[in-house]
C-alpha cells in the first residue's frame, strides 16, 4: 500500500493559505477570525481546540475562544452563537464536539449562520461550505493521481448527513456510491451469507471510505488489490490512536491508504482553516 501523506497535504494547503492571508493583510484588511466555542471540560476537546488554535495562528488566522460551563442553560449557547452571527469581525464559528449529552446538538449547530458554518453542518438550502472532512476526502483522492471517473465507492458511516454529503460530492465526480450504516452492518454480521455478499460487493469497489470509529473492524477480507482506502475512523485505545482499517492487513496489497494517525486528521484541520478564509472572503 502507498501512503497518502496527510501531513504533507495539509502543509501544502496551509502554505497556500498563509500566502493568501498575508496578501489580504498587505492590502490593509484585518486577519480572518474564527470563533471557537468550547462547552465543558473534556480533556480531549480542550486538546483538539488548542491544536486548531495553533494551526490557525500558523497561517495568520486569529481565533477567539468562548468557554461555556456545561452547567449553563442551552439558551445561553444559542444566544452566544446568535451574537457571533451578527459580529462582522467573526468570519467562522466552530463548536467543538461532542457537546455534553444534555444539549440538543443538532439544534445548536443549526443556529450557526450558513455563511459562518465552517464545519459544513448546515442543512439549509443556503449551505455554502463542504465539511472539512469531505474536503479532506477530496484532497486524498486527488493525491492518488488516478482517473476515478465511473468508478465505484463504498462507505461505512454513522451520520446520515455525512453520507448524503459524500454521495452528492462523488456523484459530481461521476463516482457511484454504495453505503451502509454501522447499525446495519451490525445486523448483517449476524448472517454469514449476507456478510460474505457484502465483502464481495466491497471488494468490487475502487474506493473504500470508513467513518465509524470501530478500531480495526475492516480486515483483509474486505480489501482488494489497487483499492483506495480512506480511513476516517479515529479511536483512542490504550494510548494508541487506531483507525477503522486493520492496518497490518493492508501491507501486502497494492493501492493507497490514509493512515491513522497522519492521514485524514491533519488535512481536515487544514480544510477547516480553508473554510475560515473562504468565509472571510465571502463576507467582503
Amino acid at each position: 500500500m502507498k501512503i497518502i501523506d496527510g501531513k504533507k497535504i495539509s502543509e501544502k494547503i496551509k502554505d497556500e493559505l498563509a500566502k493568501n492571508v498575508f496578501d489580504q493583510v498587505k492590502k490593509g484588511l484585518r486577519h480572518p477570525n474564527v470563533a471557537v466555542i468550547l462547552v465543558g471540560q473534556r480533556e480531549d476537546s480542550k486538546l483538539y481546540v488548542s491544536l486548531k488554535e495553533k494551526s490557525a495562528k500558523e497561517v495568520g488566522i486569529d481565533s477567539s475562544l468562548y468557554l461555556i460551563d456545561e452547567n449553563e442553560d442551552e439558551k445561553n449557547i444559542i444566544e452566544t452563537i446568535q451574537f457571533l452571527n451578527q459580529d462582522e469581525n467573526i468570519d467562522g464559528i466552530l463548536i467543538q464536539l461532542p457537546l455534553p449529552k444534555k444539549f440538543n446538538t443538532n439544534k445548536i449547530l443549526q443556529t450557526i449562520s450558513p455563511n459562518k458554518d465552517i464545519d459544513g453542518f448546515s442543512i439549509s438550502k443556503d449551505k455554502i461550505f463542504f465539511s472539512p472532512v469531505m474536503m479532506a476526502i477530496k484532497y486524498s483522492l486527488e493525491a492518488t493521481i488516478e482517473n476515478l471517473k465511473d468508478k465505484k465507492a463504498f462507505l461505512f458511516f454513522n451520520s446520515d448527513i455525512f453520507k448524503t454529503e459524500v454521495q452528492d460530492f462523488l456523484k459530481k465526480e461521476s463516482i457511484s456510491l454504495s453505503a451502509i450504516s454501522s447499525q446495519e452492518f451490525n445486523e448483517i454480521k449476524k448472517d454469514k451469507k449476507r456478510l460474505e455478499d457484502l465483502k464481495k460487493k466491497i471488494k468490487d469497489c475502487k474506493i473504500l471510505i470508513s467513518a465509524v470509529g470501530n478500531p480495526g473492524f475492516i480486515d483483509g477480507d474486505f480489501l482488494a488489490e489497487d483499492m483506495i482506502i480512506i480511513d476516517i475512523g479515529i479511536t483512542k485505545l490504550n494510548k494508541q490512536v487506531l483507525g477503522d482499517i486493520k492496518y497490518s492487513d493492508t501491507e501486502n496489497i497494492s493501492g493507497y491508504i490514509t493512515p491513522v494517525p497522519g492521514g485524514i486528521g491533519p488535512i481536515t484541520v487544514a480544510c477547516l482553516l480553508e473554510n475560515v478564509f473562504k468565509a472571510f472572503k465571502y463576507g467582503k
